[in-house]
């Protein structure tokens, strides 16, 4: 069983949000992605019925890299943190594997700075 990372990310309205992870095996050894699906959600809280913010390798939230094992790159346009009009909430990241098991590979929390300089 895959124990969790855990993160505390902040997000600051109007700007571009990137941060590369890497899941590594508690070897340090980086793991391999290669068919794997990755989503995130975030919620007000654990019991929120609906996400504040959802990122996946589909919508293009996050992106598998393909040449570094294990690496993935999350990423929120200046336009979505602008729009995210609550102050934090709760998070994971899952990862799908092609035969279909989940694993949870980073949970944590988010936080959102308020914007002074807008157009």
């Amino acid at each position: 069983m895959t124990k969790p990372a855990k993160h505390k990310f902040t997000l600051y309205r109007g700007q571009t949000f990137r941060t590369r992870l890497t899941w590594r095996t508690s070897s340090g050894a980086p793991v391999d992605l290669t068919g794997c699906k990755v989503r995130m959600q975030v919620r007000e809280d654990y019991e929120s019925p609906l996400p504040l913010l959802e990122l996946t390798s589909e919508n293009g939230g996050i992106a598998i890299d393909p040449v570094e094992v294990g690496a993935l790159q999350l990423y929120i346009s200046d336009t979505d943190t602008s729009a995210a009009l609550w102050d934090g909430g709760v998070f994971d990241i899952e990862v799908v594997h092609p035969g279909g098991d989940v694993t949870r590979i980073v949970q944590g929390s988010v936080s959102v700075s308020p914007e002074v300089t807008r157009t």
